[in-house]
């Protein structure tokens, strides 16, 4: 398989404080990853390295197969990643669609144009408008989106990652701040994106990541402690010690 996203042996320290260590994670063409560990491991650190938010001390970040480790976040989505945030960043006086048609128009470099709004576009609405239906958004077009609930917030900002032509896609708790009856709605949202898309998610929810994930990576203290399908982490002894517990027999 091609590799889409590879992480080699990168560190990061906060002054005395090591909080990524020596990390290897590589993500396959159409990867269904999770990257789980306690509060403080280090999870979102390693997400801001791969993305170009921070530099690392040491490493690279490999991507189809271009060192993008000095590339900026801006480059790095031009060639291809994309990502969310635990906290969405979302423009709460716009409707839905215009924030999609947003990331569509930069895209396609359309940002220039002052004097045209990228939602007066038709081939950018219409974009924007099928984004919308993958995600099954599609009547919440015209609603502004600090009239929408939040669990649908939290698919718009997927639709607008999307909106980037992705070939690697990062979700940081997709579900957070979503009711657990709700996230169903967010995990049949990822599990519908297309299947050359390599996605790696972040989430404490762990059975949303067992239901998505068809392979793990168990991230403590900024180390990688182990890395598996989901059947060998929720049988491994350590994860269990260290994180998992009873979540998983329970």
């Amino acid at each position: 398989m091609t590799t889409a996203l590879e992480v080699r042996s990168v560190s990061k320290n906060f002054g005395a404080l090591a909080v990524t260590q020596n990390v290897h994670l590589s993500l396959e063409r159409g990867a269904r990853h999770a990257l789980i560990g306690p509060n403080g491991a280090g999870k979102t650190t390693l997400i801001n390295l791969m993305t170009g938010l921070l530099k690392p001390d040491q490493g690279s970040i490999i991507l189809a197969g271009r060192d993008v480790t000095s590339f900026s976040q801006e480059a790095r989505v031009k060639h291809g990643l994309a990502r969310t945030f635990q906290i969405n960043q979302l423009f709460k006086g716009l409707t839905v669609i215009e924030n999609v048609a947003l990331s569509i128009s930069e895209r396609r470099m359309h940002g220039h144009d002052f004097w045209s709004p990228a939602w007066t576009k038709s081939d950018v609405l219409d974009e924007a408008m099928a984004l919308l239906e993958q995600l099954k958004l599609e009547s919440d077009a015209l609603v502004p989106m600090q009239q929408l609930p939040y669990g649908r917030q939290r698919l718009v900002e997927i639709a607008i990652t999307l909106g980037q032509q992705p070939k690697v896609l990062l979700l940081d708790e997709p579900a957070a701040g979503v009711p657990s009856a709700e996230s169903h709605i967010i995990l049949d949202a990822v599990d519908a994106l297309a299947d050359d898309i390599a996605i790696l998610i972040i989430e404490h929810d762990m059975d949303l990541v067992f239901r998505f994930a068809k392979s793990i990576t168990v991230l403590v203290r900024g180390e990688v402690l182990v890395e598996g399908t989901p059947d060998e982490i929720a049988q491994n002894a350590e994860v269990k010690a260290v994180y998992l517990g009873e979540k998983v027999n329970g």
